[in-house]
C-alpha cells in the first residue's frame, strides 16, 4: 500500500499552479479547491491540486464556449489584495471585515485602505468650496430622482469643482475617494449638516432626526461592511475604467452605473419595501408571493453562493440593529421573513441587513443603496490602485462574432 502523498502548504500549492497565494485563497473561496487549516497555516491535498492543475492545463485560454454553458461564472480570475472571502468569513487586507465594524470608524477603515496606517482618529474631509456647487446639481434634480440619482450627479458636481479632476498621478486616487466620501453626504443634504465622522454626515444627509443610542455605530458598521466584496460587478466596472486610466471621479462614475440594478446595488430597496408591507399588515408569506409577482425572479436580500452558511456581514450588522431603540417592531417583522425564508434554504444576506437598519432608522427605502456605495467607494478605489500599477488597457477582453456572415449575399 502506498504511502499517502505528504499535503502542500499555501505557498508549495500556489507555486504547483504558478500562481500567487491571494489567486490560491480566491479559488479557496469560490468552492474550487479545498484546504484544511492547521496550527501551522493551510494545507492542500496534494491529489487535488495535481487535478486542478491539469484541468487549468487543458482549458485553452481562448476556447469557444457556449454562451450557457457556465451561466454566472467569471470570465478571467483578476488579482486583488483587498478582500478576501475564507472559510465563511470576509477579511480586508488580512482583517476580520465584521472586527473592522465594530472597533474602528468608517473614515479610518477608508483610509487605511488607500495605503495610510491605521488611525483611530481620522477623519475624511472635503472642501465647502466643492461641496457647495454639488449641492446645487443634486438640489436642482426633479422629484422623480432616486437617492442614488442624486449620489452620481453629487459626483460629478464635485469633479467639476475639482481642478485636479484629471490627474491620474500616484496617490490622487485616495484625495478623490475622501473627496467623494466626505463630499457626498453633504451634497446630499438639503442645507449645510454637521458631523465629523462620514457615518454622522451621512445620518445629518438621510434621516429626518437626530440619531439615537446606536444609530451611528449601526450606519458606521454597514459603511464599513460595504467597502468591498471579491470582484462585484461595480468592482470589476471600475477596474476596467482605471485600466482605461481613467481619472478618479469617472472610474467612480463607471462603478456606479453598474452598481445602480436591481441584482447588486438596489436590492436593499425592495427587500426595505417588503419589511414595510410586513409592518403594514401583510402577511410575510403574502408579502413575498406578491414581491415574487413583481420581480418574477428570487428574493431580494436573501442567499448567497459564496456564503452557504449565511453572510457574516449581515449577522454583523443586525447583532447592531437589534440593540437600536423601539426596534422590537421591525425586528419582529423581520424575523417573521427571515423564518419564512429559511425554510425555503435562504439565509439572510447584506441586502436584507440593510434594509432592516433603513427600515429600523426610519430611513428611506433606498438608503440603503445609498449605504451601500458610500461604503463601497472606499473598496471601488483600492482597487483602482491597483489597476492604475497594472499594464494598461489589460482588461479590454476580445469579441467573438457570432452574427450573420457577411460573405452571405443579402436580399
Amino acid at each position: 500500500m502506498l504511502d499517502p502523498l505528504p499535503e502542500l502548504s499555501a505557498a508549495q500549492a500556489a507555486a504547483r499552479l504558478g500562481i500567487k497565494q491571494e489567486t490560491l485563497y480566491a479559488y479557496v473561496s469560490r468552492g474550487l479547491l479545498r484546504r484544511t487549516r492547521t496550527s501551522t497555516g493551510s494545507r492542500f491535498d496534494a491529489m487535488e491540486v495535481e487535478r486542478f492543475a491539469e484541468r487549468r492545463a487543458r482549458r485553452p485560454p481562448s476556447a469557444p464556449t457556449s454562451p450557457a454553458a457556465s451561466p454566472g461564472t467569471p470570465l478571467m480570475v483578476v488579482d486583488t489584495d483587498v478582500a478576501l472571502i475564507d472559510s465563511g468569513e470576509l477579511f480586508y487586507r488580512g482583517r476580520r471585515a465584521a472586527e473592522l465594524a465594530t472597533t474602528c470608524s468608517y473614515d479610518a477603515v477608508a483610509a487605511w485602505i488607500w495605503g495610510e496606517a491605521m488611525e483611530p482618529g481620522r477623519t475624511l474631509r472635503c472642501s465647502d468650496s466643492f461641496v457647495a456647487p454639488a449641492r446645487r446639481l443634486v438640489q436642482a434634480l426633479p422629484p422623480t430622482a432616486t437617492l442614488l440619482d442624486r449620489v452620481a450627479v453629487a459626483v460629478h458636481g464635485l469633479a467639476c469643482a475639482d481642478p485636479l479632476r484629471d490627474d491620474i498621478s500616484p496617490g490622487r486616487l485616495a484625495e478623490i475617494g475622501e473627496i467623494l466620501t466626505a463630499g457626498i453626504p453633504r451634497a446630499l443634504a438639503s442645507a449645510p449638516i454637521d458631523g465629523t465622522s462620514i457615518a454622522g454626515l451621512l445620518w445629518g444627509a438621510l434621516a429626518p432626526g437626530p440619531p439615537r443610542d446606536g444609530h451611528l455605530a449601526a450606519l458606521n458598521a454597514a459603511l464599513v461592511l460595504s467597502i468591498d466584496h471579491d470582484l462585484a460587478i461595480s468592482t470589476f466596472a471600475a477596474r476596467v475604467a482605471a485600466s482605461a486610466r481613467a481619472p478618479g471621479y469617472a472610474v467612480i462614475s463607471a462603478a456606479l452605473g453598474a452598481f445602480d440594478s436591481p441584482l447588486h446595488g438596489n436590492a436593499s430597496r425592495e427587500s426595505a419595501e417588503l419589511l414595510r408591507a410586513v409592518l403594514r399588515g401583510v402577511s410575510p408569506d403574502r408579502a413575498i408571493r406578491d414581491q415574487l409577482r413583481r420581480r418574477g425572479r428570487g428574493v431580494p436580500g436573501f442567499g448567497h453562493p459564496l456564503y452557504p452558511d449565511g453572510d457574516p456581514r449581515a449577522r454583523a450588522l443586525q447583532a447592531l440593529v437589534a440593540d437600536l431603540p423601539d426596534v422590537q417592531p421591525v425586528l419582529g417583522v423581520s424575523r417573521a421573513v427571515e423564518a419564512v425564508m429559511a425554510d425555503l434554504g435562504l439565509l439572510p444576506n447584506i441586502d436584507f441587513a440593510l434594509a432592516t437598519l433603513v427600515v429600523a432608522s426610519g430611513l428611506p427605502s433606498d438608503a440603503g443603496a445609498v449605504v451601500f456605495a458610500l461604503g463601497r467607494i472606499a473598496g471601488w478605489m483600492a482597487n483602482a490602485m491597483a489597476e492604475y500599477e497594472a499594464p494598461p488597457l489589460r482588461l479590454r477582453p476580445r469579441g467573438r462574432y457570432t452574427g450573420p456572415d457577411p460573405s452571405e449575399p443579402t436580399l
